[in-house]
This record gives C-alpha cells, structure tokens and sequence, in this order.
C-alpha cells in the first residue's frame, strides 16, 4: 500500500486512465543505473514496459513517459527542452536530489513533475502511471535510498549529493555555478567538494575531472543560459 506521502505529492486534478502498460523510455548516462531499472521494472511488465534506453536524447516516438534522469548532467533544463521538441510523451524527471524550487522549476518548463530514486519500485511504477494518465508529481524524498541502482560515484563512498557536485565539476562548472544549479551555498558547495576529494583520493580538480571520467560521469556540454522560444 502506497504512503500518505506520497499520495500528498499528486495534484487534487481529475486524471485519466493510463496506457496499458505504459511505455516508458529512460533517458540515463550509466548503463548500471539503467540495468538497474530494468531489473526493477521486470516484474510490473504488465503494467509497465521499457521501450528504449538512450543517452542521447534519440528514438523518443511511440511512448507515453520519458523517465529523465538529471544526475551528473550540466544540461538539464536545455536537455528537458531538446525531449519535449522531439516527444509529445510526458517528461518525469528522476534524480536522488532535489529542492522544493528545483522540483517547481522542473513543473514550470513542462516537465509532468519529480520522482526521488528513494521511492520504492511499487511507488516508480505508481507514479509513472499516474504521470502517464496526466497526473502532476511534485514528490520529496525520503531519508533513505531504495534499490534503483547506484549513483555514479556511489563505490568510493561518495553520497548522492557529491556525486551530483562532481557531476557538475566534470562538466565544467565552477563552484559558484554548481551552487546556483543545485540551490546551495558556496561554502557548501566547498564542504561537499572537500568531502568527496578525500573519498576519491585526489586533491586539484584536474584530477576530479580525470577522477569523475573514469567512473561513470559522463562529460557534458555547458548549458546555454539564453532561453529558449
């Protein structure tokens, strides 16, 4: 049975019934992160099927939810856009971390809402149906992760929050844009990088970048901070 929690995070709107079983496309960088979705998946097939997986933003035509997955990408807000010129599919984003701001932000540029990676496989399922049928998720996450598959980084010890950090390092961000992405202070922003150095054993960010490409962050383009018509 479904939480009161997370019963809270859908909008009171009259909502349809979902495709049977929704077709779902993930859009994920780690191929371990999606094997992992497959796995958990598999056993709602009848409810749920995954129709492609790609990290490239191609093949996104006869499905019903795009499941996005924003960890370690710089890009997120243009990669949103780029989904939603080439699918009419609803987008739900997926990531370990969010804030309130962040979670509307994803809302205000079309996005069908935000699932934690805490949310258990019943909740994913739940949720993509509900998003399939034009529900609106504004989830938050719980405390502890649930079996969806490690983030990049995850081995060496470093959490959720590092690895989004390093993510955005890897990218190319500085730390004064890495805060404003993910809605922090500098001086967390500099506690979090200090953290995660001394688990990935390197101390200049040259290394973090070598460090980070050759365990599983993907390099991504700098965002184009100019709106998009």
């Amino acid at each position: 049975m479904l939480g009161a929690w997370f019963i809270e995070m859908w909008d009171p709107m009259p909502i349809g019934r979902p495709p049977i079983p929704v077709r779902v496309a993930i859009v994920n960088d780690s191929p371990i992160v999606e094997a992992g979705l497959r796995a958990v998946l598999q056993p709602y097939r009848h409810r749920v099927t995954v129709v492609v997986a790609t990290a490239r933003l191609t093949d996104l035509r006869d499905i019903d939810v795009v499941l996005f997955d924003t960890v370690g990408k710089a890009d997120v807000w243009a990669q949103m856009r780029a989904i939603q010129t080439i699918t009419r599919a609803k987008l739900l984003v997926f990531s370990w971390a969010s804030t309130p701001d962040r979670r509307a932000g994803y809302v205000a540029l079309g996005a069908s809402g935000y699932l934690s990676k805490n949310a258990s496989p019943e909740e994913l399922v739940a949720g993509l149906e509900s998003v399939a049928a034009g529900g609106i998720l504004r989830g938050a996450a719980r405390d502890s992760p649930r079996d969806l598959g490690d983030w990049p980084g995850a081995a060496a010890g470093l959490t959720a929050r590092e690895a989004e950090v390093i993510g955005l390092i890897v990218a190319g961000l500085s730390n004064h844009e890495v805060a404003a992405r993910l809605y922090l202070s500098i001086n967390s922003v500099k506690t979090h990088i200090r953290s995660a150095y001394r688990k990935m054993g390197v101390t200049r960010r040259t290394q973090a970048v070598v460090w980070g490409l050759t365990h599983g962050f993907e390099d991504q383009p700098h965002p184009d901070p100019t709106p998009r018509r």
